[in-house]
């Protein structure tokens, strides 16, 4: 279940241990506390188990979590389908719990009061689920899900359960994001009326979706779900609004079947000296302790070929976004650029405020990120604000904190993101990859029971 993967034998592991734990394990009684963050940590510690033991899930909700919140956190199971990347993942993190190659033995056994979802993207419905039907709180990576159905599950069970579920958007959290947010509030540029937002990612880490299970919609939804919930999320908290509906274009016209020549994974690829996508995973000591050694026990290639025939995704996208408050988004990502970044612009009716933010770059890196906030009949200011520690511009240990150390500290911008915030952000996504295939415009209350709000609730 590891978040880079194969699904091999996958759904026969869910289905022999997923739908079971709930019958085998006596749930807890529904909370009756409000859903979310400031009730998430029962004293005096987190028993804290993690499904998924790929590089998502052993760094930032292993390792980093055993090591900087020891005080708080205490790991009493880790599970995977993959026997070997599981032993590797217990001894990377440093901890000293029962490890479990099967999901409802490892709920009856170690009782956690919070499960961490970091397996592949289709199955977090499943895990979710069955956690909260056992009585666990839920920390999920993004997305939540990947289609409406199974959102629909997801929110039906959290309505019947009560637990709560974090999604955990580290982009909110950086201090950048932070700022623009800050200014929005404060109305600096008027009252919101458009945005323009695009991102860009590079051809190395670009390429890495399309050499991954992530280049098949069936395990992560396409990037309109997979990357993109991270900026459609963004978008929501930024706008302070839900959206309505969705308009979108995408296509395939670089990575899959766009090239003259294919194999299935790079080493041992005939033609390594002609592709400039050729890349050496063995160079890469912990992926290949991680991955490479423990292929064998599932047949995951973590150097897929991204000119392989079975890739389905899209690799250009571009979505018009409607908000029930008015707002207009238009939005693209392109995953063949040869820099990485985004910008974004937001248009008010006094000004507009916009971004360059470089993310992996070619050129010197700076020590902030600059935003431009530009008077109409006036002044143009350029606000500095500094690089942040920590992986993803600062968000990752922030939104960590707020999790394991204080979570009912004060958050007057909003950054904790719960089950609406996780199914408004993928419901984009879904509606944009349904536009795509349908040529016709998509209303996000036609996809679950949630009702689009002019304001976030």
């Amino acid at each position: 279940m590891a978040k880079d993967q194969s699904t091999v034998s996958r759904r026969d592991f869910i289905k022999t241990t997923g739908g079971a734990v709930a019958a085998s394990v006596v749930a807890a009684s529904p909370s009756t506390d409000p859903p979310f963050l400031s009730h998430f940590r029962r004293p005096p510690k987190m028993r804290y188990a993690l499904v998924g033991t790929g590089i998502r899930g052993i760094n930032m909700w292993g390792r980093d979590v055993a090591r900087e919140y020891s005080d708080y956190v205490d790991f009493v199971g880790l599970c995977d389908i993959n026997p070997g990347r599981l032993a590797f993942g217990k001894d990377y993190i440093g901890v000293d719990c029962p490890t479990f190659t099967d999901f409802s033995e490892m709920m009856r056994q170690t009782r956690p009061d919070t499960l961490c979802v970091t397996t592949v993207d289709s199955t977090h419905d499943e895990f979710i689920v069955a956690g909260m039907e056992t009585g666990c709180d839920i920390v999920t990576e993004k997305p939540l899900t990947t289609d409406e159905f199974k959102c629909q599950e997801i929110l039906d069970a959290q309505a019947r359960t009560r637990k709560n579920i974090i999604v955990t958007f580290n982009y909110r959290y950086s201090p950048h994001r932070t700022k623009l947010k800050e200014l929005l509030m404060d109305a600096r540029i008027g009252r919101l009326t458009s945005v323009d937002f695009h991102w860009y990612l590079d051809i190395y880490h670009g390429a890495s979706y399309f050499r991954r299970w992530h280049g098949k919609e069936r395990y992560g939804g396409t990037l309109f779900v997979h990357k993109a919930t991270h900026h459609f999320d963004l978008l929501n908290w930024w706008i302070d609004s839900e959206p309505e509906q969705v308009f979108a274009y995408g296509a395939l016209e670089y990575y899959g079947h766009n090239n003259a020549f294919r194999h299935t994974n790079c080493r041992g690829c005939p033609y390594a000296s002609e592709c400039q996508h050729y890349w050496d995973i063995t160079q890469d000591e912990l992926l290949t302790r991680l991955y490479v050694d423990h292929e064998h026990h599932d047949g995951y290639l973590r150097d897929g070929c991204v000119w392989s025939s079975e890739i389905d995704i899209f690799d250009k996208m571009a979505a018009q976004i409607r908000y029930v408050n008015g707002v207009q988004v238009s939005y693209s990502c392109t995953t063949y650029s040869p820099y990485e970044g985004y910008r974004i612009a937001f248009n008010g009716t006094r000004g507009r405020m916009e971004a360059w933010v470089k993310e992996r770059q070619p050129w010197p890196a700076e020590d902030y990120d600059e935003i431009r906030v530009t008077d109409n009949f006036g002044d143009t200011e350029l606000i500095r604000v500094a690089h942040a520690g920590g992986g993803h511009g600062g968000g990752d240990t922030r939104l960590r904190d707020r999790i394991f150390k204080d979570p009912a500290a004060p958050d007057p911008y909003g950054h904790a993101a719960g089950v609406r915030d996780g199914a408004m952000s993928i419901l984009i996504g879904v509606a944009a990859r349904t536009s795509v295939k349908t040529g016709e415009p998509v209303n996000i209350a036609s996809l679950t029971t949630l009702k689009p709000s002019r304001s976030r609730p």
